[in-house]
């Protein structure tokens, strides 16, 4: 899985945002790989109709009817989103909504991405049985300082963590991924797949960097 978060940076304000989910669309058919967006919410229901996973950034636990201004997960799926992050360490939960939102994207066959900020996070919502976990120490996001490179161990311990829950989870690594390299260490470490924002969105070269991504994942997957 490659997740690209678009987050609500200005490089992909308007008509942009399209652009990237369309390169998104040709490189992961390109390399045969999975990949999903995250574009602001409120361009969601647009983006949705494309040939790619689409995830919100963040959902609410707000019930379906009179719940003005909240993202309900059963009203977004209606929009085809397939899913959402959970926890984004610029969007922290409380632990409670996160069991809740796992819970009911489960139960709605969506795509459920947990965030965590350590190894420690990493084993008690791997318990939840999410899709998957993401790894991303929030000091290295957004610096261009991979935490393949900086803190390995973290990758490693997360990778243990996540095999100890013995279910379906599967660990996502990101913060501060800005290369192939970068993202081809990560897989070598056990990550399953990666979660970048920055290290594409402000990349001169969309198609260049999506595809150099892309074809790290493809040399590194298991199995």
């Amino acid at each position: 899985m490659f997740i690209i978060n678009f987050k609500n940076y200005e490089e992909i304000a308007g008509a942009k945002t399209l652009k990237l989910v369309k390169i998104a669309e040709k490189v992961s058919k390109k390399y045969r790989i999975k990949i999903a967006v995250a574009p602001p919410q409120h361009l969601l229901a647009e983006m949705a109709r494309c040939n790619i996973p689409v995830l919100a950034q963040h959902l609410d636990t707000s019930k379906i009817g009179s719940t003005t201004g909240f993202m309900v997960p059963e009203i977004v799926k209606k929009s085809l989103v397939k899913g959402s992050l959970i926890n984004h360490s610029e969007h922290r939960i409380p632990a409670k909504q996160i069991s809740e939102l796992v819970s009911r994207l489960k139960k709605l066959g969506m795509i459920s991405v947990v965030c965590v900020k350590d190894v420690s996070e990493a084993r008690r919502y791997a318990k939840l049985n999410p899709d998957y976990i993401a790894i991303e120490p929030p000091e290295l996001i957004g610096t261009g300082k991979a935490v393949s490179k900086e803190r390995p161990e973290i990758i490693t311990s997360s990778v243990t963590a996540v095999k100890q829950a013995k279910n379906s989870t599967k660990l996502l690594c990101g913060a501060g991924i800005v290369s192939g390299e970068d993202v081809a260490k990560a897989m070598q470490l056990g990550a399953m797949g990666i979660l970048v924002a920055s290290g594409i969105i402000k990349a001169k070269n969309w198609t260049h960097i999506v595809e150099e991504f892309a074809r790290a994942i493809s040399k590194n997957q298991k199995g």
